[in-house]
């Protein structure tokens, strides 16, 4: 069971702002193939052949994100998104085109935001974490021992460096965007801390969670607000859209992790 840090001072949780924030995953990429190949062979590295931002859908990556802009489309006209916000990575944007189209949502006000990207790995990118620890050793050692949170690699983020830059997404989503039914499609990590931060987890709840889901590509988790003052989790990792409309379910991690 995930457990939240006693206070019941959450910042950042979206007290005021939107009705509902709605968040989705890319669908499979072709870099989630690439590494997926990398990890059954044990090897070391993995060459995606363009800069990370760059890296397209695979072709079930877009049977997932047609899929789940399917099943969006015959949702009752008061839940769909009026407002979507997309990370700049390609593989996102293309999973927001898809899915807005056939859900025939491609009016709705949109923008891309570079909050939302994926982590960046610095000079970890392009190795497994066997690679990572053959070429990186003390650094590999160094990550244990400071922990998932907080470890930066070098040139790169920590998921507290993540959040840092979501909560002031997440300011102007509750300023700017009020009663909106809002649609986020971004990355795994960042989905998961979003979730962190919505319900003010604190170190070891949140790399609890992390660590306890492998996120669904084109998965879905959902809040609402309630009767309180917050938003509340309806739906996490939910991928029953994507299965319902025949698409096949992947949950391909993105980039390694201290183990």
């Amino acid at each position: 069971m995930i457990r939240s840090r006693s206070s019941d001072l959450v910042l950042g949780a979206l007290t005021t702002g939107p009705r509902s924030v709605w968040f989705v995953r890319h669908g499979q990429s072709e870099g989630n193939v690439i590494r997926d190949d990398a990890e059954r062979r044990s090897a070391e590295r993995y060459e995606l052949g363009v800069r990370d931002a760059d890296v397209p859908l695979s072709d079930l990556g877009r049977q997932q994100a047609t899929a789940l802009g399917r099943w969006l489309g015959e949702q009752p006209a008061h839940a769909l998104p009026d407002a979507v916000l997309v990370s700049p990575y390609l593989r996102a944007v293309q999973t927001a085109d898809l899915v807005l189209a056939e859900a025939g949502l491609t009016g709705a006000r949109r923008g891309v935001d570079e909050r939302l990207r994926d982590r960046e790995m610095g000079e970890w990118d392009g190795y497994t974490w066997r690679g990572i620890v053959a070429r990186f050793p003390e650094e590999a050692e160094r990550a244990k021992l400071v922990g998932r949170f907080f470890h930066r690699p070098p040139g790169g983020e920590s998921w507290a460096d993540i959040c840092l830059r979501l909560r002031t997404l997440l300011a102007d989503v509750a300023r700017e965007l009020e009663g909106a039914r809002v649609l986020v499609v971004a990355h795994d990590v960042v989905i998961q801390l979003a979730r962190v931060l919505l319900e003010g987890l604190d170190e070891s709840a949140a790399v609890e969670l992390v660590r306890g889901t492998t996120y669904a590509n084109c998965g879905l988790s959902t809040f609402g607000r309630g009767d309180g003052a917050g938003l509340l989790l309806d739906r996490y990792n939910w991928t029953v859209p994507v299965r319902e409309q025949g698409a096949a379910e992947t949950r391909s991690e993105d980039a390694p992790v201290g183990r």
